[in-house]
């Protein structure tokens, strides 16, 4: 039996529920002048609703994030042919110290506790990380591959 694509609008709450389970993004930034920067990230979602994504201050995708916020995410299911998700946001940068503690919260939100958090806060300071933080402005249906509707009976 051939599989239908869908589209299904979603408020806000059914966004961010949709989201949680889901941590394999690819990342849009815009390059100076023309082109976009793509690039796979593994995401969270933190307390307030925002994709987070820890990187590095060097990165294409921070450096483009810096100079011009607006950037979009797809958010993919695990399983390649599962439902996923277009979510457009501003985004913002942060650096150590600032970040530490939201780097532990992105920990938290993928992988749930760390069994040693001071040795977690470590390593994040020696590696000198980042935090992208997405403020979701708009997103689009949670959507399905497949035949569309109309060619589905025919296939």
């Amino acid at each position: 039996m051939p599989k239908t694509a869908t589209a299904e609008r979603v408020d806000r709450a059914a966004l961010l529920e949709f989201l949680r389970p889901r941590h394999h993004a690819v990342l849009l930034t815009r390059r100076r002048g023309d082109g976009v920067q793509l690039s796979p990230v593994t995401v969270g979602v933190d307390a307030e609703g925002r994709l987070v994504v820890a990187t590095y201050p060097q990165r294409a995708k921070v450096v483009n994030a810096r100079r011009d916020p607006t950037v979009s995410l797809c958010v993919l299911s695990d399983e390649w042919d599962g439902p996923w998700v277009q979510v457009d946001g501003r985004a913002e940068v942060l650096d150590l110290p600032e970040a530490l503690e939201p780097l532990v919260d992105y920990y938290r939100s993928i992988s749930g506790e760390h069994p040693d958090w001071a040795e977690y806060r470590a390593a994040m300071t020696r590696q000198g990380k980042s935090l992208l933080r997405v403020t979701p402005t708009g997103w689009g249906p949670v959507a399905t591959g497949g035949f569309p509707p109309e060619d589905a009976a025919r296939s």
